[in-house]
């Protein structure tokens, strides 16, 4: 009786961890990438980029706020030493993102880590981070399950939206700038309800804002950012252990 349910248990675990399964914890974020995908599509084609580069600015670099950035600076006649440095600093945090999650995968080499990381998002590193919460390592096939769902589905989105938005000359108008951001706040409303605890998250949500208001004055606004999370992450950290 005992080896049988401890061989389901086995095959439960199995099974939460497969590549089957990272595809299916990514669906709840689809919508959000759909739409956000959708907009970067719509900005790039009204700055004046092609559906061919928009596909391969989604595919090679896969960044949204980078791509909306990106599609702004080409519209305004951007220097591409200034675009390049801009996408740069924009996507630095993503060596936060990756110092955070890497410890869930010392078991492998550092090329598969390499895999994990190319394609590691904002939105698939949350949804990662909250499954280790309870756990000391994560899959290598749930990963790239995730993984490779949320960027597959971003690439389409785009192109969808690159294809459509030469019928959408204003994308202000439909709040289509504001997508990303709106994204953002609802992750961030949803991983602050399943945590429970709220007043902490709290804490760290007021500080990273008000660092960011106070350091714009003499920062740019994704140094700022960086130096926000950097020390509201701190503060958080401190908060989790005084009790």
């Amino acid at each position: 009786m005992s080896e049988n349910v401890q061989l389901n248990k086995h095959e439960i675990d199995v099974g939460e961890e497969s590549f089957l399964q990272g595809v299916k914890d990514c669906i709840p974020t689809l919508l959000g990438y759909l739409s956000i995908g959708f907009a970067a599509g719509v900005v790039g084609k009204t700055s004046g980029l092609s559906i061919m580069e928009i596909t391969l600015m989604s595919s090679m670099i896969y960044a949204g706020s980078a791509q909306f950035i990106m599609a702004g600076m080409i519209a305004s006649q951007g220097s591409v030493t200034a675009i390049i440095l801009t996408v740069f600093i924009v996507n630095l945090r993503h060596l936060l993102l990756s110092a955070a999650i890497s410890p869930y995968f010392r078991q492998l080499s550092s090329f598969k880590m390499t895999l994990i990381g190319s394609l590691l998002t904002d939105e698939t590193f949350g949804v990662a981070i909250n499954k280790a919460m309870n756990q000391k390592s994560i899959s290598e096939k749930w990963m790239h399950g995730l993984n490779i769902t949320a960027y597959l589905n971003w690439i389409i989105a785009t192109l969808a939206g690159a294809f459509f938005g030469q019928w959408i000359t204003n994308p202000e108008k439909f709040g289509l700038d504001f997508a990303l951001t709106g994204m953002f706040i609802g992750l961030l409303v949803l991983q602050m309800i399943s945590r429970k605890i709220i007043i902490k998250d709290l804490v760290v949500a007021v500080s990273a804002v008000l660092i960011v208001l106070g350091t714009s004055t003499f920062l740019s606004g994704s140094m700022a950012v960086i130096a926000a999370t950097v020390v509201a992450a701190t503060i958080g950290m401190a908060v989790e252990k005084w009790k």
